[in-house]
């Protein structure tokens, strides 16, 4: 008998952090890269390293590459005495003398309570006492006076020691070492830990080049900075998922075929830069295509791309109750828009949500046999069509701190399961198109992203409309200035860059009641801190209105909003 034809599995991480840092003095407001780097980062690294026959995707925003290498050099500088350290929490961890003011103290616990408080704070009795003595001293900070520094050492010490990753926690003899101290850290004990993380950085970016120089990985790249390529190129494109959707008083975004350009060129840049060859695949910012976006990505001679189920059911009208496994027009096969080049992969969001919001409360073994018995489904009903494969597509970072041990059994049966499953083949985008495999003809592309197949995350709302129209403000000054020549070569490309930051889809993300008023005030703040830093390296004044805040949040979001299901639920 012939060999029994296999689904191919694709599992595709989205490794994704805005720029954090200060472009004028390079200094972090928040420690979102690095946290996430020493835990996630280095954790799905060691799971693939772990099962050999295991493959993924893997996609890296260029920022982000950039920020895991500026903090690595940081560290080391730190460490040689040949440089400071420019995040204020690593900072805090590796000085002998912490600052006393009382706010600055204040600050610190907050920030030091930012983790998971069921997977990530009291797991560790110790931490979880550390904790609760915070805990009060926020509800009564006229006690700080009688608090001794030894407090907020534990505190950094274990807050760090949490966000380190399980397969770190299991494997390094010193940070073992660390964890069994429970208190009375020193500054060489501090010091030890920053040198641990400070190897994590610097052996991050080659641990992924080689799982890729293996064929383990396929890595993939983002536009530079992140941005929503279809607004970029066409704020109007938001009508074709919701036509009725309330647009900004900015119709067109100036020169948005240029930029988006850019963020191509540079992301493409950076890749290489860090990989030494470039990609094949293209993950356009959160999902969003358009026509328009998929014809720059076939002229940037990518082979792939990918995005969200729902933005194929809106491209081929049909409904999200249709679960036809392997139909002609189901979600398990490739597509390609007429006179294009560029294959599209679509997101299964049913499996990729499960893992992204369901399988966190569930015993691993159990999540990973329920994962399993979908995609058995899925290929006995595509037992006949050879060209059907499954797309698992999610956040590389977001969905493991709601797991046990950071997803560590979940992550490592996954991979030991779909590699070895008789009936499933793990595999890569690429891999798929050197397969052969047909990809059918997709006559329209409805402009959308992979949250609900529309635009709606990053436009259509007042505050994020009101961002858009700072933005548009913010471009119209910088090709005014650009224009009149005034600017050096260097200043030019500071700007450029700068505007770059501008332009990310995170901003426009986070504003919004629906979040967390936590989250909206750091990343309302960062924007308005971006565009100021922008009308400065104009020459420019800023306008009055980036003194104002803008956007208030008072939601409590699934995942703390860093996460959003690819359907809408009613």
């Amino acid at each position: 008998m012939p060999n029994k034809q296999k689904l191919k599995v694709v599992l595709y991480w989205h490794m994704h952090q805005p720029e954090y840092r200060d472009q004028r003095n390079g200094e972090y407001y928040l420690p979102w890269t690095y946290l996430h780097a020493i835990k996630d980062y280095v954790d799905m690294a060691a799971h693939l390293e772990a099962v050999p026959e295991a493959r993924a995707v893997i996609n890296f925003v260029p920022t982000l590459l950039e920020q895991i290498d500026d903090y690595a050099q940081q560290v080391q500088h730190f460490l040689h005495n040949t440089g400071s350290i420019k995040d204020p929490l690593l900072t805090a961890l590796a000085e002998p003398v912490l600052v006393s003011a009382t706010d600055h103290r204040l600050r610190l616990i907050k920030e030091c309570l930012r983790a998971n408080r069921q997977h990530m704070i009291d797991r560790f009795p110790a931490y979880a006492q550390l904790a609760t003595i915070a805990d009060w001293l926020l509800n009564h900070p006229e006690a700080m006076v009688y608090t001794s520094e030894q407090f907020f050492f534990d505190l950094l010490m274990w807050y760090h020691l949490s966000w380190m990753g399980e397969t770190v926690r299991r494997s390094d003899p010193r940070v073992k070492r660390l964890l069994e101290q429970q208190s009375t850290y020193s500054l060489h004990d501090r010091h030890e830990l920053l040198g641990i993380i400070g190897e994590l950085l610097s052996t991050l970016i080659g641990r992924y080049r080689t799982l890729a120089e293996r064929n383990q990985v396929e890595l993939s790249v983002t536009p530079y900075a992140h941005p929503i390529m279809p607004l970029l190129l066409d704020i109007q494109s938001a009508r074709e998922a919701i036509p009725d959707v309330t647009l900004p008083s900015l119709q067109t975004y100036p020169g948005g075929d240029e930029r988006v350009r850019w963020h191509l060129t540079h992301g493409l840049e950076v890749f290489k830069h860090y990989f030494g060859y470039l990609p094949r695949g293209c993950w356009p910012s959160e999902g969003s295509l358009s026509e328009s976006t998929l014809q720059l990505l076939d002229e940037y001679s990518f082979d792939w791309t990918a995005s969200g189920e729902s933005v194929l059911r809106n491209s081929l009208h049909k409904p999200a109750e249709n679960n036809d496994l392997c139909g002609t027009e189901s979600v398990h096969h490739a597509y390609r828009l007429h006179d294009t080049k560029t294959t599209i992969f679509f997101r299964d969001d049913g499996l990729s949500d499960l893992i992204g919001f369901t399988y966190a409360d569930w015993k691993a073994d159990d999540a990973v046999a329920n994962l399993v018995h979908h995609l058995e489904n899925i290929a006995a009903a595509c037992k006949d069509q050879p060209d059907s494969m499954a797309s698992i597509i999610l956040d590389g970072e977001n969905a493991w701190e709601y797991y046990p041990e950071n997803g560590y059994y979940f992550l490592r049966a996954l991979y030991e399961r779909l590699s070895t499953h008789p009936d499933l083949e793990l595999t890569t985008f690429s891999d798929c198109l050197d397969a052969n495999i047909t990809p059918t003809e997709l006559p329209h592309l409805v402009a959308g992203s992979w949250v609900y197949g529309t635009l709606s995350t990053w436009i259509g709302d007042t505050d994020k409309n009101t961002g858009w129209n700072m933005l548009g403000d913010a471009k119209q000054a910088f090709d005014r200035v650009l224009a009149s020549g005034k600017l050096d070569t260097e200043r030019q490309a500071q700007a450029e860059h700068q505007l770059a930051i501008c332009e990310g889809s995170d901003w426009f993300w986070w504003f919004g009641d629906y979040n967390s008023a936590e989250s909206v005030e750091c990343f309302e703040y960062l924007y308005r801190s971006h565009l100021a830093n922008l009308y400065h390296l104009l020459g420019e004044a800023p306008p009055s209105y980036l003194s104002q805040v803008f956007s208030h949040g008072s939601g409590q979001p699934a995942m703390g909003g860093t996460m959003r299901p690819g359907q809408a639920t009613d």
